[in-house]
């Protein structure tokens, strides 16, 4: 057991994966908070103008329809190597689940909660910031946490455009045939997910805990 855990450790260091870690992370943070800020503001504005919602929501699910790989060639004439093709169709596909339930969890909030609001004299814009935003939290900490997973396979691909990360692992191990590379990283990624999707699972039904407009799946 001894041997095997000092095999790891070799492998680990060999291939860098402490180093490429971090890329990843970088990589992954960097694209899931754009595409919540772009999803959430989306989700607003398509809420405010209900007549852009639904061709905006079928631009977003026709890119969504776009393969992975094929994006990032598409991309990469424009952005070049590196990790700009990867944050960039990270983004891409992780807009619509945040921007989709941003615009329904607004919609949906009880209209009781809008009658008091408005009982005390608040305006339209005030309810929005006080009142829609803040009962919608659980539905957007759901699109987020559907944003997340998506986001960390992008992020995984940009292996192949020379962005780093530990799709650089498993790329390289691919490509020279080294099976224990290509398990270390994979699993080794797989459960960088698992934390992350735990934790954002657990930030979900705290908000649903406190605000309770929205039952997060099981």
């Amino acid at each position: 057991m001894i041997e095997n855990f000092r095999e790891i450790v070799a492998l680990w260091d060999k291939h860098l994966l402490t180093v490429r870690t971090i890329e990843h992370l970088e990589m992954f943070s960097i694209a899931l908070i754009i595409s919540v800020i772009i999803g959430v503001s989306v989700g607003v504005l398509i809420y405010i103008r209900p007549g852009i919602a639904s061709p905006v929501l079928n631009f977003l699910n026709i890119l969504e329809t776009i393969p992975d790989l094929a994006l990032l060639v598409i991309l990469l004439p424009l952005l070049r190597l590196g990790t700009g093709p990867t944050i960039a169709a990270s983004v891409i596909y992780s807009v619509l689940p945040i921007a989709r339930n941003t615009y329904t969890g607004l919609k949906g909030v009880d209209s009781k909660y809008i009658y008091v609001a408005e009982a005390i004299g608040l305006s339209p814009r005030d309810i929005l910031l006080k009142v829609r935003i803040p009962m919608s939290l659980p539905l957007i900490a759901g699109g987020i946490r559907i944003a997340l997973v998506f986001t960390m396979g992008v992020v995984t691909l940009g292996g192949l455009v020379a962005a780093g990360g530990l799709g650089t692992v498993l790329q390289n191990g691919i490509q020279l045939y080294e099976k224990d590379a290509i398990l270390l990283a994979g699993l080794w990624t797989g459960i960088l997910a698992v934390i992350l999707d735990l934790g954002a699972g657990r930030v979900e039904k705290e908000l649903y805990k406190r605000y309770g407009t929205w039952q997060p799946q099981k």
